[in-house]
């Protein structure tokens, strides 16, 4: 029997060029303004990385004394999408918690294994099996593509003192490199799913909350989406946003989901399910 497929081609084609022009631009204003020395800002990305470590082991103490962690006891349904979505992806172990909350979100931190998943409450109620599995998919794209800890470090690198201007334009390129992840890890959801029309229609929920939840309401957001990325201020706002307009987002499935390279990767990990 052969190993399983693993492989992280599904990664958003620029991600890594942005990654790369981020790194460049902060140690391109650190020389500019001269904000700080060279050695001085490594070891200030170490330090941010040290006490990124703590912060996460910390918040990982705090989750467990308000969220529930998923076991085969507590949570039978969930069990087997954590482990079909586990298998397909070849993501490393992780745990998930569920947090009793209104809002609807769900994250992954966590600089040491086993990751945290976090779940809200509240998308259990509004989403179906198919689009919990992407939501799980897309927060295991993360751990997979390993954004969790570099979103540590080059936090940090963003994060060096320095003039107004300067730190503007070190957001500005953080935030454009988060946007491509969120880009990356919704293309491991979809592939966790295999199913492009459940992941936007949990994207859509996301955004529009319970009035998406019938067919009428979900028509409905959908043509409200799909008008935002027309909107200069929308499009001027998402600069600074960590996230992608949803309509921006449900573009880049549906162009992914057509592809050749979505149909050969979700066939490979079809296979992963077999062994």
């Amino acid at each position: 029997m052969g190993a399983k497929y693993s492989t992280t081609e599904y990664r958003y084609p620029h991600e890594y060029l942005i990654l790369g022009v981020t790194i460049i631009v902060v140690f391109l204003v650190i020389a500019l303004t001269a904000a700080a020395t060279v050695c001085g800002s490594a070891l200030f990305v170490l330090v941010i990385a040290f006490f990124g470590y703590l912060a996460s082991r910390s918040k990982h103490q705090a989750l467990l004394s308000e969220a529930q962690q998923v076991t085969p006891l507590n949570g039978p349904e969930m069990m087997p999408l954590i482990h079909t979505n586990s298998t397909r992806l070849q993501v490393e172990p992780v745990n998930v918690f569920i947090v009793p909350s209104r809002q609807l979100n769900a994250y992954t931190f966590g600089m040491d294994s086993p990751k945290a998943i976090v779940l809200y409450s509240s998308l259990f109620k509004i989403m179906d099996r198919d689009e919990i599995q992407f939501i799980l998919g897309h927060e295991m794209g993360h751990v997979k593509l390993g954004h969790t800890w570099l979103n540590t470090l080059v936090g940090g690198l963003s994060g060096i003192p320095s003039s107004l201007g300067a730190a503007a334009i070190m957001e500005l390129a953080f935030r454009w490199w988060n946007r491509a992840c969120e880009y990356s890890a919704d293309r491991a959801g979809v592939l966790a799913c295999g199913r492009p029309n459940k992941a936007i229609s949990a994207l859509v929920k996301l955004e529009a909350g319970g009035i998406a939840h019938t067919q009428a309401g979900m028509q409905a957001a959908i043509q409200h989406i799909e008008t935002e990325d027309d909107d200069f201020m929308h499009n001027l706002e998402e600069l600074m946003a960590s996230h992608p307009m949803i309509a921006k987002r449900i573009d880049e499935i549906r162009s992914f989901s057509t592809s050749l390279a979505y149909q050969r990767i979700q066939s490979l990990m079809d296979q992963n399910l077999a062994f």
